[in-house]
């Protein structure tokens, strides 16, 4: 059975912190702009939705409580519609939408809402305090650590020098802000209150990245009990990570019958695990996995959005997968625009959207990595 993609939306993204764009917004407020978006856009009417899947990582506070059935009874979808809050780390909105993709393809949906949502001013990183982040019960391979001082281990393993990391943020920085003069690449961004850009995205040089001290040393300190004595060698400036941010994506998903006219079709969707402590790997384990599952090699996709959490995997795409960096990222990426963990997935697949409108592309990809081995990837094939 074939599942349509009827539209993809994103908000913009605001800084996390108290004089964000975005701060004065409500979590369950930013999805509903997005729902009413894509009704205004006409993909949908709200009246005929009756699955609506959030992803959303730090689940208290603003964003406890079930934020997806929060969402719901805000945005008046239908009483009858089943509401579904899940996290799966900084993959969680693209988790969502596969999980809407399966859903209609088995029959128990018919048109489906999923994304994700962060307002990281709001709630901030680890805020929910999981027993696990701290948990010395594990073996050490196994314990949690933050995914900057992971990202860094990887670095240091794989020998990706800061110079790679820092030609692949300036090369970030640089194509956000061109696209902000790019009309085509912005189609399915929406303006929320007065806020119409991304708020992270900043003028920067190489020689001003170059002269930046590594960050994040001081993690290897924090988490030692779960290195076994394991050195870090911190590579990594704050200008190779993505910056904390607010905002939102959300897609509408369907069979054959839900839209007049779709935008896409989805290939194929996988998920995967990896090793925790190599946890930025997983992302590439998706990608070989959904273009094994699609029939389709790296060099038949006609854009790439592959998520830029730190530089780091970035640069081992690059290296070692050879692609043509013109069809990747191609309007910036996480490192200049921010990474709202839960949202990302829906953000990187309205992206993808864009840029293939763009192109006149065919078919594009979708890869997510987060913490502890958790990986998402998606194929999809724009319709014209």
């Amino acid at each position: 059975m074939d599942i349509f993609i009827g539209d993809c939306v994103r908000s913009v993204r605001g800084k996390a912190r108290p004089d964000g764009g975005l701060a004065e917004q409500t979590p369950y407020g930013l999805v509903g702009a997005l729902i009413d978006a894509i009704e205004q856009r006409g993909a949908i009417e709200r009246s005929d939705v009756d699955r609506l899947t959030l992803g959303c990582v730090g689940q208290v506070g603003a964003q406890g409580g079930h934020i997806a059935l929060t969402t719901k009874i805000a945005s008046r979808l239908p009483e009858t519609s089943s509401a579904h809050t899940i996290n799966n780390f900084c993959a969680s909105g693209l988790t969502a939408i596969g999980q809407a993709v399966a859903a209609v393809s088995a029959g128990q949906s018919e048109l489906a809402l999923a994304g994700g949502v962060e307002m990281l001013s709001q709630v901030p990183f680890m805020a929910d305090r999981a027993d696990y982040y701290s948990d010395q019960s594990f073996e050490p391979a196994d314990r949690y650590i933050p995914v900057a001082l992971a990202a860094d281990l990887l670095a240091m393993e794989q020998d990706v020098t800061r110079e790679e990391m820092d030609s692949l943020s300036y090369l970030s920085q640089s194509r956000a802000a061109n696209a902000e003069n790019d009309a085509a690449l912005l189609a399915s961004r929406i303006t929320i209150g007065n806020l119409d850009h991304d708020e992270a995205v900043r003028v920067t040089s190489p020689e001003k990245l170059a002269a930046m001290p590594p960050a994040f040393g001081g993690l290897a300190e924090q988490y030692a009990h779960a290195l076994s004595g394991q050195t870090l060698d911190p590579r990594m400036s704050v200008a190779n990570a993505p910056p904390m941010t607010d905002g939102a994506g959300l897609a509408a998903i369907g069979g054959a019958k839900s839209f007049l006219s779709p935008r896409a079709r989805v290939v194929a969707f996988a998920e995967t695990g990896a090793d925790a402590r190599q946890s930025l790997t997983a992302g590439f384990a998706a990608m070989d996995k959904v273009l094994a599952q699609a029939g389709l090699s790296l060099d038949q996709m006609d854009r790439i959005e592959f998520m830029e959490a730190f530089a780091v995997p970035y640069a081992l795409f690059r290296r070692n997968y050879q692609p043509d960096m013109d069809r990747v990222n191609v309007s910036g990426g996480h490192i200049a625009k921010g990474h709202p963990m839960g949202a990302t997935g829906a953000i990187l697949l309205s992206t993808l959207l864009d840029a293939l409108d763009a192109a006149d592309g065919k078919y594009g990809l979708v890869v997510a990595s987060g913490a502890q081995g958790v990986g998402a990837a998606i194929i999809v094939e724009r319709l014209s």
